[in-house]
């Protein structure tokens, strides 16, 4: 124990301060809410939580089998030029700003979207604005989401031993034969970890159904939440709807825990199989390749065009451009390092109840370890927007000026909001790192800071260069909170993107989208290819 305190003492302070922040949460929103209220669930509230869980469902549902669909054609159409670059640009849709793809989308498939206008100048006939409602959010989600599938299922499939391949080729197997007896078997673990995260990510989707719900009808829990702060002011239907979501929530979490694996920076190689596939099995594997690839760029072409026409010499110089800028570039920056440091401390104090040689062996090991797991995961269960509402309660019974409220919360859900994500790179590669070089340390009496410079940060660095800019960029696009908190005098880029898409300053707003989406890319390409040269230099 003694050996192991700087190791146990900052992790478990970081996982009691998590917990702690949480049974505040929760007792704040439940001491807040009336008990005859809250018992009272009308009709209203049953066709929400219905409807969330309906669009959720069928959101995933679409999701993974696209995203089956296009990591299969990949794995099996390894040599076509642009196939990294592809997989790469499929692979950088989790960081992608929520409002930016909703820009992007009604700009190619909106009233007046490139698809309207095809549509009209060839057949003189429109569309129609069938992208709001329920079709609108699922094809949003499905843009994200199954990218976001395809690259997890991906490297699922080239991780398959060629010799199951040769195998089937043996036996003459079809494509269908092959894909249910060698390549299902193999997708099974990593479809559930997935399935069960988009599901997630959808019940809590707030920017995509905020923008293209279209009416009340197609109102999910977190919109509701925040029509009931913003708009009507009524705080008691809130808090109902937030202990709902809420309870739903962690049973989700508790529930998909028993099959969550990591999602990690993986680079994906390649399937390379020494035999042609059916011509026909070819084609189809390249239409299902070029039409999801053609679903995916227009919408990020048409931010880039549009994005030129805006006039950036007036947008760069309002004052509420530059506010935003500075205020998302400060937030993004600290939430990055915090979620870091964050990452690395639970890392450290969690692999001590998992390694047999440290305290694995403790009766209470297996308590600390889901102590700590649980705590690394707030996010899943407690989305932004109910945080949000908890900073929005106490910012009502404790005065303080709107912009330190408003920065307390967009730190703290920007943090949790990474947090998983960090930990699942960061934790696999601490584990490693202890098995590597423990009995080293331990037998060279070193200090912490010298284990950490010598043996740690070495081995950590491209991870952590992954992390910062991973968390970067979700706390630079983030919706959620900023919606409760956002005004005038308190804003960040996407909420003031958000305004000016609904004042109808598309021009404008093209020009922020472009903006936004050139950080994002910029930081999440280039952060970690600093940290990754820096250490091809050391060595």
């Amino acid at each position: 124990m003694k050996r192991l305190r700087y190791s146990l003492l900052p992790g478990g302070l970081v996982s009691v301060l998590l917990l702690g922040f949480a049974f505040s949460l929760f007792f704040i929103l439940f001491i807040s809410q009336d008990d005859a209220q809250l018992t009272q669930l009308d009709s209203r509230v049953f066709s929400l939580l219905k409807f969330t869980l309906y669009q959720a469902f069928l959101s995933t549902l679409l999701s993974i089998l696209v995203g089956v669909s296009l990591a299969w054609s990949l794995a099996h159409q390894a040599h076509f030029k642009g196939r990294s670059l592809l997989v790469a640009l499929f692979s950088s849709s989790l960081v992608f700003p929520t409002l930016i793809v909703v820009f992007g989308l009604i700009a190619v498939l909106g009233r007046n979207g490139w698809v309207n206008q095809l549509g009209l100048a060839l057949f003189d006939h429109s569309f129609g604005a069938y992208l709001y409602g329920l079709g609108g959010i699922l094809v949003a989600h499905v843009y994200l989401n199954a990218s976001f599938a395809s690259r997890s299922l991906l490297h699922a499939f080239e991780s398959i031993p060629k010799e199951k391949y040769k195998l089937a080729k043996s036996l003459r197997f079809t494509a269908f034969e092959r894909f249910i007896y060698v390549e299902w078997p193999a997708l099974r673990t990593t479809l559930l970890s997935t399935a069960s995260t988009i599901f997630l990510l959808c019940f809590t989707s707030f920017a995509i159904v905020l923008v293209l719900g279209g009416s009340p009808a197609y109102n999910t829990l977190e919109v509701a939440i925040y029509e009931a702060v913003k708009l009507d002011f009524d705080i008691a239907m809130a808090l109902k709807l937030a202990l709902i979501q809420l309870a739903v929530t962690t049973l989700l979490v508790l529930f998909s825990s028993n099959f969550r694996s990591s999602v990690a920076n993986i680079k994906t190689g390649s399937l390379d199989i020494p035999w042609r596939e059916p011509k026909h099995i070819k084609r189809l594997q390249a239409a299902i390749i070029g039409l999801f690839a053609l679903f995916f760029i227009l919408p990020l072409l048409a931010i880039i065009i549009d994005g030129f026409g805006a006039d950036f010499a007036r947008i760069l110089t309002e004052p509420l451009f530059i506010k935003s800028f500075v205020t998302s570039i400060s937030i993004a920056t600290v939430s990055s390092l915090l979620t870091v440091l964050f990452a690395i401390a639970l890392s450290d104090v969690k692999r001590n109840f998992t390694l047999k040689y440290r305290l694995a062996d403790s009766r209470s090991a297996k308590v600390f370890n889901t102590m700590i797991a649980f705590s690394g995961n707030l996010y899943l269960a407690v989305p932004s927007l109910i945080m949000g509402l908890g900073f929005f309660l106490l910012s009502q019974s404790i005065e303080a000026p709107l912009a330190v409220w408003s920065t307390i919360a967009l730190l703290t859900a920007n943090v949790l909001m990474s947090l998983p994500f960090a930990l699942s790179v960061l934790a696999p590669a601490m584990q490693k790192t202890a098995q590597r070089y423990d009995k080293l340390v331990f037998s060279l009496n070193l200090t912490a800071l010298q284990r950490w410079v010598y043996c740690e940060y070495p081995y950590l660095k491209s991870s952590i260069g992954y992390v910062l800019a991973l968390s970067f960029c979700f706390s630079l696009g983030d919706l959620g909170i900023i919606a409760l908190f956002g005004s005038d005098e308190f804003l960040t880029l996407p909420w003031y993107l958000y305004q000016l898409m609904g004042s109808y300053r598309t021009s404008d707003a093209a020009g922020v989208a472009l903006i936004l989406l050139t950080i994002t890319l910029s930081v999440f390409i280039l952060l970690p290819r600093l940290f990754r040269s820096t250490v091809a230099k050391d060595h």
